[in-house]
């Protein structure tokens, strides 16, 4: 008898229906064909057992399973449940009336206990795609699945209840997720507030500028001055993710198997922080089976690197790209996919080894040629790319004594998202811009005008500090995003002294 059940492979962070059939014919062998890894090769003695000890019976015959399309590689041990339940349909264990109703994806145990899989919310949203009526999953997933409405998504124990449901015999519910309440209910949460940071005026308006406008930022100063502190403070006034963020944020940490049991939905913009120790790989994404990568898994959110210099120079160098394009994308030879990777880059580093370069009270300890090659670790390109370069000094003790309170996030949030609602009414007709981080040149001379006072002091910087075309585009976008929050339509004079004040690596300072 053939019978075909239903399953799903994720390809970068889509996913694609897999169509299973089951065949019993004369004999005792067993045939799984489709191009399987080891791992769903291995789903035999897990089934089997499973079937065992939850009072099925393994078929004494010659069994054929096809995985279609076979071009596609299926990879992991989430195709137990559907190679499970094809099999016992196809030896009328259980009846095969609503097989083609559902996608089942679920990893077994050899007790018939099911083990939560990766790519809940992208197969979910494949199965609404195909027209299914249902999903299966783990209930260590269904929540996560759920968020996608239109498709029925049931969270089971074991494969006891998948047959349940299969014939008809369950009173099993699916899962409803109220995915608006639930988005709504926890975006406004923050853990770390600005209120804590003591002085640091003008590195705090550098991050209001960084987050109205969505730009990259370096912050250079000593040890203890409180850069990572105030880095760690950014996505508290950061704009709320929208709905569509939320989702498409929530399927790049589904397919990276980062979603918690008891989370549907991410609210919270992703702030990663990874050690100067990771790899390329493991920061761009990729690996025999292929996985997003940090700068995949900070999309809509903040990409921290602490101590710049200390990370290797192929795992900067590899950033180039992901920060102009915003996608990343991993290419072998078989096949190629496509990582969204649009977030912000805020770095820390000291100004030399000894941490005391341009201190205002300690002696450095380094010579100028040892300054230089510390600095010479971030290349000229990824300096480049980083609009907003920021000098932290320590804080004085009467400041860190001074009972007056710092503003606090809530305040500084709304300002930025003022400015956000301009750049989203100003771009609403331009295809994947959303701030001014993102304007390309030829929104640059539409929007980004400054006046002729203005333009004269860029000629003078870019004369003076000799300054690429690239640190020229950055400039103006990061003016426009000043006079944003100034409520400006035009970008005036100040706004451009501003901006050409945070290029501090620039400056001849900072070469020894």
């Amino acid at each position: 008898m053939l019978v075909k059940t239903f399953g799903a492979a994720v390809a970068g962070i889509d996913a694609v229906t897999i169509t299973i059939e089951v065949n019993f014919s004369q004999g005792i062998k067993f045939f799984l064909v489709g191009l399987p890894d080891n791992a769903v090769k291995e789903s035999q003695q897990r089934i089997q057992s499973a079937l065992g000890v939850s009072n099925f019976k393994w078929p004494g015959k010659k069994i054929v399973i096809n995985m279609a399309p076979a071009d596609i590689r299926k990879e992991g041990s989430s195709y137990d449940l559907p190679l499970a339940m094809g099999i016992l349909a196809a030896s009328n264990q259980i009846t095969d009336d609503r097989l083609s109703q559902f996608i089942m994806m679920g990893e077994l145990s050899l007790d018939g206990s099911l083990q939560p899989v990766k790519g809940a919310l992208p197969i979910a949203v494949r199965a609404k795609e195909e027209g299914f009526k249902g999903l299966i999953m783990p209930m260590q997933n269904a929540r996560e699945a759920a968020v996608v409405k239109g498709v029925d998504v049931y969270g089971v124990e074991n494969i006891t209840d998948v047959a349940q449901i299969l014939n008809g015999e369950s009173d099993l519910k699916p899962i409803v997720v109220d995915t608006e309440q639930e988005f709504y209910n926890q975006l406004m949460s923050e853990d770390l507030d600005f209120v804590d940071v003591k002085g640091q005026e003008s590195v705090k308006r550098a991050l209001e500028i960084a987050a109205a406008g969505g730009h990259n930022l370096i912050m250079i100063g000593p040890p203890g001055a409180g850069k990572s502190m105030i880095a760690k403070r950014l996505p508290s006034i950061l704009p709320p993710l929208t709905l569509d963020e939320a989702l498409e944020t929530t399927k790049i940490h589904s397919v990276a198997g980062k979603i918690q049991s008891n989370t549907a939905l991410l609210t919270q913009r992703p702030f990663r922080s990874p050690h100067h120790t990771i790899s390329d790989v493991a920061l761009v994404g990729g690996g025999s089976f292929p996985q997003p990568g940090e700068i995949s898994l900070a999309h809509h959110g903040v990409l921290f690197l602490d101590e710049l210099p200390e990370f290797k120079r192929t795992v900067l160098e590899v950033m180039r790209q992901p920060l102009e394009d915003r996608v990343i994308s991993i290419s072998r030879a078989r096949f190629t996919v496509d990582y969204p990777a649009s977030f912000m880059l805020v770095s820390s580093m000291n100004p030399c080894p000894c941490g005391y370069f341009n201190h205002p009270e300690k002696k450095c300890v380094c010579s100028p040629g040892v300054v230089q090659r510390y600095l010479s670790k971030i290349s000229g390109p990824l300096l480049d790319r980083i609009d907003l370069q920021v000098e932290v000094v320590p804080v004085p003790f009467k400041e860190l004594t001074n009972a007056v309170s710092s503003e606090k996030s809530t305040h500084i949030r709304e300002r930025v998202i003022k400015a956000r609602k301009v750049q989203e009414e100003r771009y609403k007709d331009e295809a994947k811009v959303f701030c001014n981080a993102q304007m390309t040149s030829k929104l640059q001379r539409k929007y980004a005008l400054p006046n002729d006072d203005a333009m004269s002091i860029l000629k003078n910087a870019m004369e003076k500090l000799d300054l690429s075309a690239r640190a020229y585009d950055r400039i103006l976008k990061v003016a426009r995003t000043i006079a944003d929050l100034d409520a400006q339509e035009r970008i005036e004079t100040h706004h451009m002294a501003e901006a050409v004040q945070y290029r501090n690596l620039d400056k001849a300072g900072w070469v020894g």
